[in-house]
């Protein structure tokens, strides 16, 4: 029998919060102990607003995979290569930036999901499993079953259409792209603004109907997120290890600069 372990998936399942942590900086695979250590369910690898590469990208999430935190990886495009690759690689869970309509989402699906839910091509041994051998049909099932396909919101376009795109078979996940969601709207920054709670209104309706999970990015005031998720959000990304830094270390100096 196959048995993967997915800690944000079933987290969601459970109808408890997904905690992320995005990576911008962090390079070496100890970040994924160290962050599971921190209380966080999930790392936001991201490959479409920084410089890592797959091959450090992908050694992150398998070490993740070991310790029990989920690795969930934003690719850069929507070519095939830049999920299979990925999945083949490690990752747990795919996050697609910029998908405005239904026809995107059936193709991210297509390149995430094996059949007969998707088309994604069977490359063989691959970490999920723990480079075990398997019964061809039962493993597959068992990585579908495992594998989180996350698709961003981030337009007025993506959230009229976001029934369409939630009643998609194999999309997990619609995750707000909050700031570049107001940034289209023409209110940058404005996170609780009634356009964009709007937004998320539309999103939870439309993925409570189609059995769907929600997630949001870019909110990182506690009075806005308590509101959003008390509306139904569940996959958090909490922020990122660049702003943690920032902020514990200006903290720490701030207080050493107050005892003289």
């Amino acid at each position: 029998m196959v048995d993967i372990k997915n800690i944000a998936k079933e987290k969601l399942q459970a109808g408890e919060l997904a905690i992320g942590v995005g990576l911008r900086q962090a390079r070496t695979v100890d970040i994924a102990k160290a962050m599971k250590t921190a209380g966080f369910d999930w790392l936001f690898i991201d490959m479409e607003h920084n410089s890592m590469d797959l091959d450090t990208a992908t050694q992150i999430s398998v070490t993740a995979q070991d310790v029990g935190i989920t690795p969930l990886l934003r690719v850069p495009g929507f070519q095939h290569f830049h999920a299979s690759r990925a999945l083949d690689g490690g990752a747990q869970g795919i996050v697609v930036p910029h998908v405005d309509t239904k026809e995107t989402a059936i193709q991210m699906v297509r390149q995430c999901k094996y059949p007969p839910i998707g088309h994604r091509s069977v490359a063989g041994a691959q970490p999920m499993l723990d480079f075990q051998s398997f019964p061809m049909a039962e493993a597959t099932k068992a990585v579908n079953d495992a594998t989180l396909t996350v698709l961003m919101l981030e337009t007025p376009t993506a959230i009229r259409n976001a029934n369409d795109i939630a009643s998609v078979e194999g999309v997990d996940c619609l995750l707000i792209g909050t700031n570049d969601l107001c940034m289209e709207m023409g209110i940058p920054g404005e996170l609780d603004h009634p356009e964009i709670m709007e937004a998320y209104k539309q999103t939870i309706t439309a993925c409570k109907k189609h059995g769907k999970f929600v997630g949001m990015g870019g909110v990182y005031n506690f009075n806005a997120m308590r509101v959003y998720i008390d509306m139904g959000v569940q996959l958090v990304l909490a922020g990122n290890d660049l702003s943690f830094m920032i902020s514990a270390g200006r903290e720490q100096t701030n207080k050493l600069r107050g005892l003289v």
